[in-house]
């Protein structure tokens, strides 16, 4: 299935110019201005601040970037295509999001349609850049809706979901792993984001205190019986409980502390850049991208899934193979793993657990035949 950094099938060509009329970018969606009579106001000045800030947090920002690519896109098209970006035309908005599901362009790097949930997504971006313009975009516009619909009933597949990564998949993993402190810490990445049912993005953005640094996205405290994640995730705030393991060699706990010993890291981001040669910490918190390629590079070299040829099994897996592991591999009641994961509803925790065996549970049998 194509995946979401695929061009539309009437991709522009790659030029990063926005079309006439729109150079005001992602600033205008935190623009707030005071009205005449009470501009210059000292105090209500700082509070235009203050609502700057809040405004810019509404979002993450991987949001506000795929956001912007997709802003870009469309632009680029309507350019192409002879047309204003806005204000937004139903009409128009149809026919891109038919040319993007089509796979009709002429454009040599455009040759594939784009799924339907990277089109849904486009679709999201486009009314969310449109709203930070003063402009209002229907998704439920009859015209809209009957396009989408229509790309739904005629393109829609099976979803393609990353495998998990059960228990013994992850021992493997970790054993290739050095003892330098570049091993340390991807050790403890990963236990840590397995046992955590962690996103990549939960996992970098951990701080070892509350409000140590103003981009974290949580906290840890380590007692005696585990580790206590306090973490602001996309589904609000929540706390992960993870236990010590049955041995020093499996245990998460035992991993972070031994990470935080060895890095000294007393301070700010729990997860940080280190030298070339694994022997010095830096103050520079991972990116998330780190998260999936330690995972894809781990499965590889633990030869996991060697029935698959490499490129199939460095697509099979990511960074969301370590929740979707932890739901498939916990024997615990699904309530419990849906406040883990953070799940709103059982129904999204039944979609993370996956069997590499699909028979175990033989219905077949168990009803008599």
């Amino acid at each position: 299935m194509p995946s979401e950094t695929e061009k539309s099938t009437s991709a522009p060509s790659a030029e990063h110019e926005v079309s006439r009329g729109d150079d005001r970018g992602h600033k205008e969606s935190t623009s707030i201005a005071l009205p005449a009579h009470v501009a210059g106001s000292g105090a209500l000045d700082r509070l235009v601040d203050t609502a700057r800030a809040y405004a810019r947090a509404a979002a993450s920002d991987n949001t506000l970037r795929a956001y912007a690519k997709d802003w870009a896109h469309f632009t680029r098209w309507c350019r192409m295509k002879g047309t204003d970006p806005l204000p937004p035309s139903p009409d128009i908005i149809g026919l891109y999001l038919a040319d993007l599901a089509s796979g009709s362009g002429a454009l040599p790097s455009a040759s594939r349609p784009l799924s339907v949930s990277t089109i849904e997504r486009r679709l999201s971006g486009l009314t969310w850049n449109c709203a930070q313009r003063g402009f209002s975009l229907d998704r439920k516009n009859r015209h809209i809706a009957a396009v989408l619909a229509g790309i739904r009933r005629k393109h829609a597949r099976p979803p393609v979901q990353k495998a998990a990564i059960l228990a013994e998949d992850i021992v493997a993993m970790v054993a290739t792993l050095p003892y330098d402190l570049r091993g340390l810490r991807d050790r403890a990445i990963l236990f840590l984001g397995y046992a955590g049912g962690l996103r990549r993005s939960e996992i970098v953005s951990l701080d070892v205190h509350k409000d140590d640094t103003p981009e974290s996205g949580g906290w840890i405290e380590i007692l005696d019986k585990g580790a206590l994640l306090t973490l602001n995730a996309k589904t609000g705030w929540r706390e992960v409980e993870i236990g010590r393991g049955s041995t020093d060699q499996t245990c998460p706990v035992h991993a972070l502390e031994q990470w935080l010993h060895f890095a000294k890291i007393d301070f700010g981001p729990v997860f940080v850049s280190t030298s070339r040669d694994g022997k010095c910490a830096y103050e520079t918190r991972l990116n998330d991208k780190h998260v999936a390629r330690l995972i894809k590079r781990t499965v590889l070299h633990a030869g996991i899934r060697p029935d698959l040829p490499e490129t199939e099994r460095l697509a099979l897996f990511s960074g969301h193979s370590l929740r979707a592991g932890l739901a498939s591999s916990a024997e615990v009641d699904e309530r419990h793993v849906q406040k883990h994961l953070g799940h709103a509803s059982a129904e999204m925790t039944r979609r993370y657990q996956r069997r590499r065996d699909r028979f175990r549970v033989n219905l077949t049998k168990a009803a008599g035949l």
